[in-house]
């Protein structure tokens, strides 16, 4: 769990972490913040009113201010920290709704916490919390949802050796410049199964986990970038796929995944003509849609040239409205020192002159 955790931390994606008492959630969140140098704001939402969240009315020269309470000022102060949110099933509806702005936008009052502050949360099962609320669907689907599981034979090491920090995972500086890989990933697999954008469930109980939204995914692809930054294990990614959209849509989504054999958009912009598309529509899309991503990332007259090349082969080998979908995002990311390959783009001049794109 510290090291799912500590990987949904550094990727800035608010975590509510669920399990019975005891089990050493508050405590492990301590030793992450202490491991990952972030300094620790321990809010106990049970006890809290709606404006220590929300902030307190003040009256000044140009009206009047939401004051934020202390330990926000005191984040803003650090630059970085993590917001430990503790027992928040045990908070009532008003104060979940005074939490909806700080666990998403990260914004308390009229105060804007730095963006690498991190929100993780905790709360007992509602029948395991003494007067526990089921939270609202709205706060619900602004965190991925982490189950603990205890893990006896690690408990019982800590106790006679110590606990340590020393194998959590730390993000390369460079984790983000995969966030735009995952996004196309991500709505591929929704374009192939669009009932699943958005599923909110009828049940108050299952409303209060996770489960699959636009926000949700676009979780799911900043967190799969994250964790393939560190290499994690496939149950890693498992865990945090599911924290976000739910395990029905999670099941679907890395099974569809494991079925696309896609192949390493960099090998194609280096040997466009080499590139087969297969028949399957989604796995066509999808690997389209990953070489324009790529070349976009780093865009040069090579790479413009061979993305163009991939697309005017895809069109002609009856991809054509699959490639158009590419074509204008290549289109659109064009700068003024690249010249207009005529010939690819022929199958694409009307498209494109409609859409303002030439």
């Amino acid at each position: 769990m510290s090291y799912t955790l500590a990987i949904a931390i550094q990727a800035g994606v608010p975590i509510l972490t669920w399990g019975p008492p005891g089990v050493g959630k508050t405590a492990t969140i301590t030793m992450l913040a202490d491991g990952l140098t972030l300094p620790l704001e321990v809010v106990l939402a049970s006890i809290r009113e709606p404006s220590d969240f929300s902030g307190l009315p003040v009256i000044g020269e140009e009206g009047v201010r939401m004051e934020p309470p202390a330990w926000a000022h005191r984040l803003v102060l650090a630059g970085k920290g993590l917001l430990f949110l503790d027992e928040i099933s045990t908070a009532p509806p008003a104060v979940q709704a005074a939490l909806l702005r700080v666990v998403l936008d990260r914004v308390v009052g009229d105060l804007a916490l730095p963006a690498s502050v991190a929100v993780v949360a905790s709360a007992n099962p509602p029948e395991q919390a003494v007067g526990g609320w089921d939270l609202s669907a709205p706060l619900a689907n602004r965190f991925c949802h982490l189950f603990w599981s205890l893990d006896s034979q690690g408990w019982v090491d800590g106790m006679i050796g110590g606990w340590s920090n020393s194998a959590l995972p730390h993000l390369p500086s460079s984790w983000k410049n995969s966030i735009p890989e995952k996004e196309v990933l991500v709505a591929s697999f929704v374009r192939h199964r669009p009932h699943l954008l958005l599923q909110v469930p009828k049940d108050e109980g299952q409303a209060g986990k996770a489960w699959p939204s636009p926000r949700s995914w676009s979780m799911t692809a900043r967190l799969l970038a994250a964790a393939e930054s560190v290499q994690a294990e496939e149950d890693v990614i498992a865990s945090l796929t599911a924290g976000c959209v739910g395990e029905g849509a999670c099941l679907e989504f890395l099974a569809w995944r494991r079925d696309l054999d896609l192949p390493d958009p960099e090998e194609v912009l280096a040997n466009p003509t080499y590139l087969q598309l297969p028949d399957r529509g989604d796995q066509a899309f999808a690997i389209l849609m990953a070489i324009v991503t790529a070349a976009v990332g780093s865009l040069t007259e090579e790479r413009w040239s061979a993305a163009w090349c991939v697309l005017a082969r895809a069109s002609e080998h009856g991809n054509k409205d699959i490639a158009a979908v590419a074509a204008k995002k290549l289109a659109q990311a064009r700068k003024p020192e690249l010249s207009i390959p005529l010939k690819e783009l022929e199958e694409f001049a009307p498209l494109l002159q409609k859409g303002g794109l030439m």
